[in-house]
């Protein structure tokens, strides 16, 4: 079984209205939908908007049903020097907690400036950074290009933040301190709890929008939430493991 995490139902609409339903399955204030899709068998919830929503929705699919893989999907927002556009893909080759840490006379410092580590695995520590499962995200780049437009995939470094960013000059900002491709509000939350459960773990979003000074009008949500599940079908289709 494959665990399908995203945000809001509208990220999930095509993906359920394609799935073969065995009927869903409530967990407190979460529904969680079991089924097929693509020929894989998947269990799917949209666990709400931010971290705790993600962390909590993410433990509840790995420690109920027990999945093989975690995919987070969902749209997210590209940086300005990034070369992804409206409608693109992206693909995490890490996601990282951007607001974990400490804000000093110096600037910002992460987590292991705290000397704390947020994951710890054998005599691993992780404190922002986690790192996709390179086996997933290898067979993911290797499968959507063929099925889609060339120039259209992009992969990076995700950054997780509470604050949704609405200046291009903060976006410029974090681009330049963690090197990133794109910032969303749920994904290192749903790749702490992987690594903490030893699950491996893979995140795709379709951007809607470039970060910088907000305007909604620049957006297209639309667009980038059916290009995400597309590209979700496409992955399950190629499955290996």
């Amino acid at each position: 079984m494959i665990a399908l995490l995203c945000s809001v139902p509208l990220e999930a609409e095509a993906l359920l209205a394609s799935m073969n339903k065995e009927g869903p399955v409530d967990l407190g204030s979460l529904r969680f939908h079991r089924g097929t899709l693509s020929g894989r068998e998947v269990v799917l919830c949209a666990g709400g908007m931010g971290k705790a929503n993600a962390a909590h929705a993410s433990t509840l699919l790995i420690t109920r049903f027990s999945p093989a893989a975690l995919i987070t999907f969902g749209i997210g927002g590209a940086y300005p020097s990034s070369g992804a556009r409206i409608g693109d893909l992206a693909l995490a080759s890490e996601e990282i907690a951007g607001d974990e840490g400490v804000l000093t006379t110096e600037g910002f410092q992460g987590a292991k400036f705290i000397g704390i580590p947020l994951v710890q695995t054998g005599l691993t520590q992780y404190h922002n950074h986690f790192p996709a499962d390179k086996h997933l995200l290898d067979n993911a780049r290797n499968t959507l290009p063929s099925s889609l437009p060339p120039g259209n995939i992009h992969t990076g470094k995700f950054v997780t933040l509470s604050t949704c960013t609405g200046t291009r000059s903060r976006a410029l900002e974090l681009e330049a301190r963690y090197g990133a491709l794109c910032e969303n509000m749920e994904g290192s939350a749903a790749a702490q709890v992987a690594m903490l459960h030893d699950v491996p773990w893979l995140e795709v979003r379709g951007i809607s929008n470039i970060v910088e000074d907000r305007d909604l009008k620049k957006w297209d949500i639309p667009r980038a939430a059916a290009a995400v599940q597309k590209a979700v079908h496409h992955i399950l289709e190629a499955w290996r493991q």
